[in-house]
């Protein structure tokens, strides 16, 4: 993993190190995975966590180095889980959150933001504790919820990445900066896409 921290290419003038490349790459991947509702969406979701850790941890970004460990247990449980849902006609089952499961969101949002922003300064373990620890909390919801099949989880990646893109800009990161841009009108496509398979489904229950 080291030869892919150390080995870099230049891509509009900028020189950007295989594993951040590689590891952005596979997660603009994902995306296109999720939106299909594939089961592919997990095994490179693992990839690319593998990947982006080492490149957070040389970058001294402690949430989103911690975020890929977190990440990585909760795309084996998404693999599990989405592997017991597939119908044969529409793929993995998905819907709407519902009133309780979307106020129960937010607050785990705002409480385990400020949480771990505390955890984060306390440790020095990041420059920018409060982005940092809402980009890691906000990553944690979204993929549980993408694991629930819930329709919603696009909108929390769009919180996310209105917060991370800033960070990875004043971290120097500006490939991952530019990722996470792309992730946006992703996000929008595949929420409109989800939201209208989930019309038509009745998903089981994990």
């Amino acid at each position: 993993m080291g030869v892919l921290l150390e080995t870099s290419i230049s891509v509009f003038g900028q020189r950007i190190a295989l594993a951040e490349l590689f590891g952005q790459v596979f997660a603009l991947a994902v995306v296109f995975l999720a939106q299909r509702r594939t089961l592919w969406t997990w095994p490179v979701q693992l990839a690319s966590v593998v990947l982006l850790f080492t490149v957070y941890v040389s970058a001294h970004l402690g949430g989103l180095a911690v975020r890929q460990v977190v990440v990585g247990l909760i795309a084996v449980y998404g693999w599990w889980a989405w592997a017991r849902r597939r119908d044969p006609v529409f793929g993995v089952a998905v819907r709407r959150a519902t009133r309780g499961e979307l106020l129960a969101t937010a607050a785990a949002f705002v409480v385990g933001t400020a949480g771990f922003a505390l955890v984060l300064d306390a440790l020095d373990a990041s420059w920018a504790p409060w982005p940092d620890a809402a980009i890691f909390i906000g990553t944690v919801l979204a993929f549980a919820l993408q694991a629930w099949g819930l329709v919603e989880f696009w909108l929390v990646w769009l919180v996310v990445d209105a917060v991370g893109v800033p960070l990875q800009l004043q971290g120097g990161l500006w490939f991952s900066a530019l990722v996470y841009t792309v992730f946006a009108g992703l996000v929008i496509h595949g929420w409109v896409t989800w939201y209208r398979s989930a019309k038509h489904q009745v998903p089981a229950t994990v």
